[in-house]
């Protein structure tokens, strides 16, 4: 039987950082982007409102160029490619849902990824408004992957999720299998494995030594 492997992206496969404060630091907005950040942690902000601030806040200068600088210097783990490629090799799936944006997010399916999915913001660069509709939640994590698992022919008992927080707790409370990435106490206590540092391919061994 096949698996399906779901990672987050903030803080899971980007080490320390997310991909609002990637883009933030490409345009000096370092300061601006983690009261958002610290605000939308607290359960301030909803992940629309989140959106719909970051893309104000960015509106003005942000370019494609912008967004592939953003990605290309972002902190990202060891080893992604080389994990996807190993899942991928064994017959198996892996996906990356993220509440980021999409345009961002979807870089990573050059990587590798079977499927990337992140929210849904307007287009670089932005001449819309944000569209409440296209924000994912953490609830539309475990959407999504219903969706891949019906896809793929596979079911939830056949996931395996990757995450670091509170964004994660809905999907790590409905698979079997799950590891804390560099987590907080939000996912530590629902994850069979846990792994603190900076190779993916460490964290994936966890999965595999546990099988």
């Amino acid at each position: 039987m096949g698996k399906l492997h779901l990672f987050d992206m903030d803080g899971t496969l980007l080490y320390g950082s997310a991909a609002a404060i990637e883009i933030s630091r490409q345009l000096g907005l370092d300061r601006e982007i983690a009261e958002l950040e610290r605000a939308f942690a607290a359960g301030e902000l909803t992940p629309p409102r989140f959106a719909q601030l970051a893309c104000d806040l960015w509106a003005a200068e942000l370019t494609d160029a912008l967004v592939a600088a953003a990605f290309e210097g972002a902190p990202w783990l060891a080893g992604i490619q080389e994990v996807w490629a190993d899942i991928r090799a064994r017959g198996e799936r892996c996906a990356v849902i993220s509440l980021s944006p999409g345009f961002f997010v979807e870089r990573l399916l050059t990587w590798g990824a079977d499927a990337a999915r992140g929210s849904r913001w307007p287009a670089v660069p932005f001449r819309e408004p944000v569209e409440p509709a296209g924000i994912l939640s953490p609830s539309a994590k475990v959407r999504i992957a219903d969706e891949l698992c019906a896809q793929y022919g596979l079911t939830r008992d056949d996931c395996v999720a990757y995450g670091d927080s509170m964004s994660d707790t809905e999907l790590f409370a409905a698979v079997p299998a799950s590891v804390a990435v560099n987590a907080d106490h939000h996912v530590s206590d629902l994850a069979s494995y846990a792994y603190a540092g900076r190779d993916l391919r460490e964290a994936y061994e966890l999965v595999r030594t546990g099988e």
